[in-house]
Parts: C-alpha cells; sequence; structure tokens
C-alpha cells in the first residue's frame, strides 16, 4: 500500500471519528424541557406535555470541543411568516452550517431575530447529528399545577421522563421500560406513567388519550399506518356501542413534534 493510499485512508478514519463525536448523545445535565402546547385537563387532573431541547451555547461547545476552527456559520433572513402564530408574525432564519467542507442548511422561527437564528442554528446541527437523539424521545405528559397560563410542573420534567421510560430515549428504541417487556395490558388497567405496545405487531403506539376529542375513539393507535392495531377506552366508556357492534375507528394520530 503505497503512502498516498495510506494518508487517504488515515484522512478517512480521522473524518469517521469526528462524526461519530459530532453526534454523540448529549449529557443529561445539558438537557432542558419546556411546555409545548396547552394544558390539558383529564379527571380532575391537569398534564400539559414537554418537550427536551438543548440551548445553542451546548451546540457551539460541542463544535468548538471536536472540530475548533473547523467550523463556519451563515444566518440569512427570510420573510416575515405572518398568520401562522397566535401572538403574532415569526421571523424566520436560514442557518447554513459548514463543518470541515461539508455544508448543512435548515430553516428556523422565532418571535424575534435571536430565537429565530438560534432555532435555526440548532437546526442545522441536528443535521450534523448534534442532539439526533432529542428526536428518539417519547412524549412526556406532566402533571401541573393548574390550566393557567403560568401554571407549573408538579414534577421535573427530567425525573418523570426518566421514571416513566428509564434512560432518557431508551422507550424510543425498544419500547420497554427498565429492561422489562413492553405493556400489552388492557386500556382499563393501563395508567397515564404506562408504556404501550401494539396488541398486533408489538409496536410502539400514538397515546391519544389526552387529546382525543371523541371519547369514543381508540384510546392507542398503533404508529405503524400499515397495522390497524388500536386498543379502545374500558367497556364503561363506550356502552353506547354494546349493541352496534364494533365502534367507529377514528384514531386521533397525534404528529411528531421537533424538540427544539
Amino acid at each position: 500500500m503505497d503512502e498516498s493510499m495510506i494518508a487517504r485512508q488515515d484522512t478517512y478514519i480521522e473524518k469517521t471519528d469526528v462524526w461519530a463525536r459530532l453526534s454523540a448523545a448529549v449529557p443529561t445535565a445539558e438537557i432542558s424541557w419546556r411546555q409545548d402546547g396547552k394544558v390539558t385537563a383529564r379527571e380532575g387532573k391537569y398534564f400539559a406535555r414537554f418537550v427536551a431541547y438543548i440551548e445553542a451555547n451546548t451546540v457551539r461547545e460541542r463544535l468548538d470541543t471536536v472540530v475548533p476552527g473547523e467550523w463556519d456559520l451563515t444566518l440569512e433572513l427570510l420573510p416575515t411568516i405572518v398568520g401562522e402564530d397566535p401572538d403574532g408574525a415569526l421571523c424566520t432564519f436560514k442557518a447554513r452550517l459548514q463543518i470541515l467542507g461539508v455544508i448543512r442548511e435548515d430553516v428556523g422561527t422565532g418571535r424575534d431575530y435571536k430565537q429565530a437564528s438560534t432555532d435555526a442554528f440548532k437546526r442545522a446541527a441536528v443535521r450534523f447529528g448534534i442532539a439526533h437523539e432529542l428526536y428518539a424521545y417519547e412524549q412526556n405528559w406532566v402533571e401541573t399545577d393548574g390550566d393557567g397560563k403560568y401554571a407549573k410542573p408538579l414534577e421535573d420534567p427530567q425525573l418523570a421522563y426518566v421514571r416513566r421510560y428509564g434512560k432518557p430515549g431508551a422507550a424510543a428504541l425498544n419500547g420497554a421500560t427498565n429492561g422489562h417487556p413492553p405493556i400489552t395490558a388492557p386500556a382499563s388497567l393501563l395508567t397515564d406513567m404506562d408504556i404501550v405496545s401494539c396488541p398486533k405487531c408489538g409496536g410502539r403506539m400514538w397515546d391519544n388519550r389526552l387529546t382525543k376529542r371523541n371519547p369514543k375513539a381508540p384510546d392507542y393507535k398503533c404508529r405503524d399506518r400499515s397495522c390497524d392495531g388500536v386498543i379502545w377506552p374500558p367497556k364503561a366508556a363506550k356502552a353506547d356501542n354494546a349493541d352496534k357492534g364494533d365502534a367507529v375507528k377514528a384514531p386521533s394520530e397525534e404528529t411528531e413534534e421537533i424538540p427544539f
């Protein structure tokens, strides 16, 4: 093997190591949580969905540690988005992140320039694998002390997630909790703290209990669109359908949320 071939192989190995280090899981201490959407009432209690995110400084520190002086960020202001946010128009930026000659781009929004540019920067960084694991997190519903604008969670969202799913993101990999098999019990035996797997294919399911508008719709719906696996509400909740055969399937599929 000549020297030029060895040099190319070493360069390839070095870059492969760089991408692996960039996409390494973010330490738990650097992960924060924010409320996403409105508070929902259920059986006399209030719940809100919280999503995991990281600060822009965490991204910068990762870049400066792994590829110091070898990355560059360019931000382009885009037209303001009007009419899509209840709090007013949204600022929009496109981020162009270059690392070792490789370029990734993405767009971010926010209520001001700082928020929008930061959002764009973090989204572009995800395309290099930085904090990509946050997208695998399960939905994290946490009980709050009310439904007002300043309602606070009764439990730290991070602790609630770990208690419910075990290691952050682990439930998204295999649907299990703390090493135990996924739960497949009837909905009447399940609580908000349980994890459910599809009774047909064993895959992950959408938990619609806190968001569905029709009480007769399934509590859980398989995430695999080719599978029609569902878990219905307890029998008492669908007594009206007892003489009508199977209840009408009207799943209320959740949408994937971006954790930034």
